[in-house]
């Protein structure tokens, strides 16, 4: 399927060129209106959108400068869904309510179908105060942090949600990730990488210290990308007080610097050893580059379900600077982008 995505966009994608890139703030008018997904007939009719036990619930962060990944994100996951209008998304925006109903707007026009929410991120300001310089300006963004929130911010009637970043497309259907079971009371799963080098993770400050490194010492802890996770919010709320450690470990970052990166750390520290294990073809990561060099990578080996530009490069930059990575191709069949000039 993939090898078919990129033989095709290859045969139709055109050069584009810096005259592409428009600098105005977006409006409803820069974006194409999705093709209509519906639900098939092996599909459950929803009476009540917004809390029915039968919603699939994905929460992904919405703001102007990665308005287009997202769109394409939302797109690509209505595109391979069995019952797309079963589907509710969750916006969390920077804490303005003018910004918020500004994007709104645009992910309506968009998706006319779409059932979705947004929430304006109101713990923004707390969050800054809590917030390290990290090794790429991006990740230092509150909303990186508004995942840890999750608990908070959705309403009490979402009991588990799939959490996205917005650089990522999915080529799979996403109940299969929803539906990743949650075994002996663990509260998210990721894909794991368990020959990862933790200690490249945190500086010597942190190793130095036996009671900061004994946070993870005996737990097998692995590395997982936070970009994808399944959460239960219910397991979340009920005990563990997770947000709460986790800024404690902000803190503790602000004051003594332990780590270079931005919000995978500290949840590393708190869930580090106790992540389920989901199959990695739902997160093939890193296609961006790493957080310093934006270079072009390929996909891992195996199956792939969804794909995440996670690192410097973005597909919609490298595409609209005329500079595409192979692998930007497989991205651009879902912009909407109306201005884009490669089809």
């Amino acid at each position: 399927m993939i090898k078919s995505l990129i033989l095709l966009t290859t045969l139709v994608l055109l050069v584009s060129s810096p005259s592409a890139i428009r600098i105005h703030p977006p409006s409803i008018s820069d974006y194409n209106q999705s093709p209509e997904y519906t639900n098939g007939d092996q599909c459950q009719s929803l009476q009540t959108p917004s809390c029915h036990p039968s919603l699939l619930h994905i929460a992904t962060t919405l703001d102007f400068k990665y308005l287009r990944g997202s769109i394409a994100s939302v797109h690509s996951i209505l595109r391979h869904a069995a019952c797309p209008e079963n589907i509710r998304l969750h916006f969390i925006t920077a804490d303005s309510t003018s910004a918020a109903a500004d994007l709104a707007a645009i992910v309506k026009s968009a998706f006319p179908r779409l059932s979705f929410k947004v929430y304006p991120f109101e713990k923004e300001s707390e969050v800054k105060q809590l917030i390290s310089s990290a090794i790429r300006p991006a990740l230092e963004d509150p909303l990186n942090y508004a995942r840890i929130y999750l608990s908070e911010i959705l309403d009490p009637c979402v009991k588990r949600v799939v959490y996205l970043d917005s650089d990522t497309i999915v080529v799979d259907e996403i109940e299969k990730l929803w539906s990743t079971p949650l075994t002996r009371s663990r509260v998210i799963g990721a894909p794991v990488y368990c020959r990862a080098n933790l200690t490249s993770y945190f500086n010597a400050e942190f190793w130095s210290d036996r009671e900061l490194s004994s946070a993870l010492e005996g737990k097998g802890a692995c590395y997982f990308n936070t970009g994808v996770m399944v959460v239960d919010l219910e397991r979340w709320r009920s005990g563990g007080d997770y947000t709460r450690r986790i800024e404690w470990w902000m803190k503790t970052q602000k004051e003594r610097r332990i780590y270079e990166l931005g919000s995978l750390p500290p949840l590393m520290l708190v869930f580090g050893g106790e992540v389920e294990g989901v199959d990695h073809r739902w997160n093939q990561h890193g296609l961006g580059g790493d957080n310093v060099v934006d270079s072009c990578r390929r996909l891992h080996g195996g199956a792939v379900s969804l794909m995440h530009w996670s690192g410097k490069g973005k597909p919609w930059v490298r595409l609209d600077r005329g500079r595409p990575c192979p692998i930007d191709y497989i991205w651009a069949p879902f912009d909407l982008y109306r201005f884009a000039k490669y089809f």
